[in-house]
């Protein structure tokens, strides 16, 4: 105790957003999640720790967009698992985009987090708390591929290079992809339109489900 009377005060374990919305790090709720605010932390998080080319940082917001499309085109997908595949790395909104290697030095402990935030974000818009296994592994193919093109094209890899650490790609070609880095703005607005656009075909799937 301090000579004032009273305790230290706990470390804060919660961040303000520009919402006005106070998340909760360690227990985050899907009340707190707001759409506004994922797409601006992820415009503004930039893949592959910045080490692109381009004048602009290429952020997560745009890597989900390309992940999403590349879905899309590979399967057979209800609004739902796209919307899924956009959200793919929402939490990074909150923790940031910690690259492979980097993972793998600090352990597995931010797992926990990142899968709280998961599971607030699904709840918050109507998904499962956890992504399926199946559909979890069509995403991962898709981000694999984005990955590739995000290496060859931006970061300096070889294409021998990077298909030893992501897959060769096929089916899918650099021409078809969006990667020449976006404005934050941009990025977060294309973000902000695909997701609304895709919960707007949500209701008439649910429907014909039921049909």
């Amino acid at each position: 105790m301090s000579g004032t009377g009273r305790t230290k005060s706990e470390p804060r374990a919660w961040q303000r957003m520009l919402s006005g919305r106070r998340l909760d790090l360690l227990n985050p709720s899907p009340l707190d999640v707001e759409l506004s605010d994922i797409a601006h932390g992820l415009a503004r998080v930039a893949r592959w720790n910045g080490q692109t080319a381009g004048d602009h940082a290429f952020s997560v917001a745009q890597h989900s967009l390309i992940v999403e499309a590349i879905f899309h085109e590979q399967n057979r997908c209800g609004p739902d698992e796209c919307m899924m595949a956009l959200l793919h790395d929402a939490p990074e909104y909150v923790i940031g985009d910690m690259i492979s290697p980097f993972k793998a030095v600090v352990g597995g402990g931010y797992k926990t987090v990142e899968k709280r935030l998961e599971a607030a974000v699904h709840l918050r818009f109507g998904l499962p708390a956890e992504t399926p296994r199946a559909l979890k592994d069509k995403i991962k193919k898709a981000d694999r591929i984005a990955a590739f093109f995000e290496a060859t094209e931006l970061a300096g890899f070889s294409r021998t290079e990077a298909a030893k650490f992501f897959g060769e790609p096929r089916g899918i070609t650099v021409g078809m992809l969006p990667v020449a880095p976006l404005p934050a703005l941009q990025a977060q607005r294309l973000f902000i339109e695909r997701f609304e656009a895709l919960e707007a075909q949500r209701p008439s799937a649910a429907r014909e489900r039921q049909a």
